[in-house]
Formats: structure tokens, C-alpha cells, sequence
């Protein structure tokens, strides 16, 4: 029974093989590597083949499969063509971010201009339950900036002793509110579409800042030919091109404290860059912590390598005579 069953995964195995390589026009292009590999791919299915004619063999044919679905695998992914979701959503840019070096770090200015951006323009339908005021202190305020902005707001605490909810000024231990009760409220408000969470959208997506950058510039008229569907706005950066968000940033939306322009791009840029420190508030302590290891290792090694010459060099150094008595 189960020599019946290998033997039509290996005529499988073979006619997958031979599918695969008849959707390539032109074999030159594919390289060594693949072409060693469907070489290799073809003789392990032909000799599994005649081992499953023989009853000795079997238990052979079992340890070999892992190597043979491996080598399979390799095969197709590397010459079958890549398909995309939509063949009309475009790939984000890649821009040069100055927080992305392995020794650079966030703009403080930039988090504070973003935080505005998110503030006025981004916080009436998108939430960030995951920072708190207090995160803010050291990075882009003081702590009695911080303070003043958690104050404005009212949040509901309690029980209190008589069992009552009740409404109190905020503080740095809040985190910020959320411009819905529930996710019920939030789809009814916006027509059936449940704006996500803020707080690791850079690190949920795929491409990262390019891609929040790229979808908030992105928006344009749609080309000829493409019908949007009523309450959707179309963004070619977008699965599908059509997005239930309409554009949120124009030319002057916001004021910033500092007096930098805010264009379109400035302030996509300025809150892509406070997205990405949210995402990620500790990046720069980290990269600080590494650079610290990596010296701490280099004199520990300079050290070690000290005292191993040290220790072994009268061992080294030393002459042997052998004298006859």
C-alpha cells in the first residue's frame, strides 16, 4: 500500500518538473543554479522511480523525500514568474530615511511636527492606544508640555467609592483617547470601514515608511477606464486602487511651531517619521546599546588577545636541549 502510494508522487514530482520549465521561454537566462537544480530534480524523480518498483527500497524513498520536496520548491520559486495581488497597485519608492542608518537616529523636530500632523489631521478617526503622553516626554516635548497637552484632555476613570464612573483631566500615564467607544462606532462612522491603529502601521505594512509615505501623496484622478465605486477614492499605492480614506493632507492643513512649511510632503514625511518612532520608540537606545556592546566586545577581544600572547609566549619562546648523558 504505500509503494502504490509513492509511486504517483514521483510521476507528480515529474510532471510538475516538466510544467515548470515549459512556461520559460528562454532557459539561458535562468543561471546555473537553477538549471543544476531541475537537473538535480529530474534524476532524483526518475531514480525514486525505479525504487519504488522494489520493495527493498522502500524505506530509502521515505528518508530521501525531505531533499526531494526541498529541491522541488527551489525549483519553483525560482523559475516560475511572480504574481502580484493586482497588477495595478504600484510599489512605493524607496526614500532615504534619516532614522534608517544603523547609526542614525529620529529627527526630534520631525516627531514633533508629526505629532501635530497625527493631532490635527489623523487622531478624528485614527487611534494610538499603544503611546502614552509620558512617551513623548524626551523625545519631542517637556514634561510640562506633556503634562499641559494630557490636561487638555477628559477621561472617564473610575469606580468611585460610590460606584460611579466619573471624568477626571488626563496625565502622562494616559494613553491617547481614542476618537471611538468601540470598533462598532468607528465602521458606522465610516461607512462600514474600521480605520486601523496607528501605533505599528509602519511595522504592519509591507515597505514600511515607504509605503504610508507614498499612499499619503498618492492620491490622484483615476485613469480612464477604472470605475470607482461610490465612497472610495482611488490610490494606485493601495490594494485594489481604491481606498474608503479620502486625502487628508492639503498645503497648510497644520501650523507648525517651529515655522517649516507645511506642504503636502513635509507633512507626510514629519508624520511617517513620528509613525516610526512609534512604532519603535526605543530604536535609538538600542542602536546606543549596540555600539556600546561592539566596544565593550573590542576591548574585551584586544585584552584576551593580549594576555593569550602573554601567557604563551615562554611557551613559544623557550628552547628544548636534549643532552646525551
Amino acid at each position: 500500500m504505500k509503494t502504490a502510494y509513492w509511486r504517483p508522487t514521483w510521476g507528480l514530482i515529474h510532471q510538475l518538473y516538466i510544467r515548470t520549465t515549459s512556461r520559460i521561454p528562454n532557459q539561458s537566462r535562468l543561471g546555473s543554479q537553477t538549471s543544476t537544480l531541475q537537473r538535480s530534480l529530474l534524476a532524483l524523480s526518475s531514480s525514486q522511480q525505479e525504487q519504488g518498483s522494489s520493495g527493498s527500497r522502500q524505506s530509502h524513498s521515505f528518508s530521501s523525500f525531505p531533499s526531494i520536496a526541498a529541491a522541488v520548491f527551489a525549483t519553483i520559486y525560482m523559475t516560475c514568474p511572480i504574481l502580484k495581488a493586482d497588477d495595478e497597485t504600484l510599489e512605493p519608492p524607496k526614500y532615504p530615511w534619516n532614522h534608517s542608518g544603523p547609526l542614525s537616529s529620529f529627527d526630534a523636530a520631525a516627531i514633533r511636527r508629526g505629532h501635530q500632523v497625527y493631532k490635527n489631521v489623523c487622531a478624528s478617526c485614527h487611534s494610538m492606544e499603544s503611546i502614552a503622553y509620558r512617551n513623548l516626554i524626551g523625545v519631542a516635548y517637556t514634561e510640562e508640555e506633556a503634562k499641559a497637552m494630557a490636561e487638555e484632555e477628559e477621561v472617564e476613570d473610575g469606580p468611585n467609592e460610590e460606584g460611579e464612573m466619573f471624568t477626571r483631566p488626563g496625565r502622562l500615564s494616559d494613553h491617547f483617547p481614542a476618537p471611538y467607544p468601540n470598533d462598532e462606532a468607528a465602521r458606522y462612522a465610516n461607512s462600514g470601514a474600521l480605520p486601523p491603529d496607528l501605533s505599528y502601521i509602519v511595522k504592519a505594512r509591507h515597505h514600511g515608511e515607504d509605503y504610508i509615505f507614498a499612499l499619503l501623496t498618492g492620491y490622484r484622478d483615476p485613469p480612464e477606464g477604472v470605475n470607482i465605486r461610490e465612497g472610495l477614492n482611488y490610490n494606485p499605492y493601495f490594494t485594489g486602487g481604491q481606498i474608503a480614506m479620502a486625502r487628508a493632507l492639503y498645503d497648510g492643513a497644520v501650523e507648525f511651531d517651529d515655522g517649516t512649511p507645511a506642504t503636502t510632503s513635509q507633512m507626510a514625511k514629519d508624520v511617517v517619521t513620528f509613525l516610526a518612532w512609534a512604532s519603535d520608540p526605543h530604536q535609538d537606545e538600542r542602536k546606543k546599546m549596540g555600539v556600546q556592546a561592539l566596544f565593550t566586545l573590542s576591548v574585551l577581544f584586544l585584552f584576551a588577545l593580549y594576555s593569550k600572547r602573554l601567557r604563551w609566549s615562554l611557551y613559544k619562546s623557550r628552547r628544548i636541549e636534549f643532552r646525551d648523558m
